[in-house]
């Protein structure tokens, strides 16, 4: 008796871990200053399964992200929309798209802009996918300007600074 009730919770829980995995809603974005280019790049990297229930919400119920080149587009253009970086003391970096692809289980977003010199820090605020699902969480790596900073974006968080020590850029 006590074999078959561990087998049941064994397979119960293999039967939930998939039902769970879908609801991870989580993104993270790197945001690299690459001193080869002398760009700030950044990186979006969503869950395809989430783009995929995103989509059909956010713009058509039959939009299919996987298949067509319209809805990549358009799912870009709303990461991009949703996106917003400056120095802590400047204006608004006005990012480039720069494209977007399919990867495995991962839709990719690009954008950069030229980095900006003499940085103290960065603001940032990130609500992909945080308009339609309360529970979403976009996490952003800082990268390539001293230590890793990581800024994470949950709950009523709109708007994150990162700080930088000038002395090791």
């Amino acid at each position: 008796m006590k074999k078959v009730f561990i087998i049941i919770i064994a397979l119960s829980s293999m039967i939930a871990l998939p039902a769970q995995s879908h609801q991870l809603r989580t993104a993270i974005t790197k945001v690299l200053f690459n001193k080869n280019s002398g760009n700030l790049e950044v990186m979006h990297r969503f869950y395809l399964h989430d783009t995929e229930h995103a989509v059909q919400m956010l713009f058509d119920k039959k939009a299919d992200i996987r298949n067509s080149a319209d809805t990549r587009e358009l799912f870009a253009n709303y990461v991009s929309n949703r996106f917003a970086i400056k120095p802590i003391d400047g204006e608004e970096l006005k990012l480039t798209p720069v494209g977007h692809e399919i990867e495995r289980i991962y839709f990719w977003v690009y954008q950069e802009v030229t980095a900006p010199k003499d940085l103290k820090g960065l603001s940032m605020i990130h609500n992909a996918l945080r308009d339609i699902w309360t529970n979403q969480v976009n996490t952003v790596n800082v990268e390539g300007i001293g230590d890793l900073r990581t800024a994470t974006f949950e709950g009523g968080i709109e708007l994150l600074s990162v700080e930088f020590n000038n002395s090791r850029n």
